[in-house]
């Protein structure tokens, strides 16, 4: 059986932003924007429903979602 998917970590820009920060540690909203493609407004919107989830500042809540949803992810892989 799959393991569920997190929903805030399964949108494509939200996905993006995480793996920004992850690799990076820290990052300004104009190297975000630049990186993602994403228009101030959407990116803006989206950083403020990953800021309220604590997902954010890389804690280890934001790391071990972020981690959690991978190794989720890996599961619909081994198909």
């Amino acid at each position: 059986m799959f393991k569920p998917l997190d929903p805030l970590l399964h949108s494509e820009l939200r996905l993006a932003v995480m793996s920004l920060l992850i690799s990076a540690e820290e990052a300004e909203f104009p190297y975000i924007k630049e990186q993602t493609g994403a228009t101030s407004g959407n990116l803006s919107v989206q950083i403020d429903k990953l800021s309220a989830a604590g997902y954010c500042r890389i804690t280890p809540a934001g790391l071990k979602a972020f981690e959690e949803y991978v190794e989720s992810l890996k599961g619909y892989l081994k198909l």
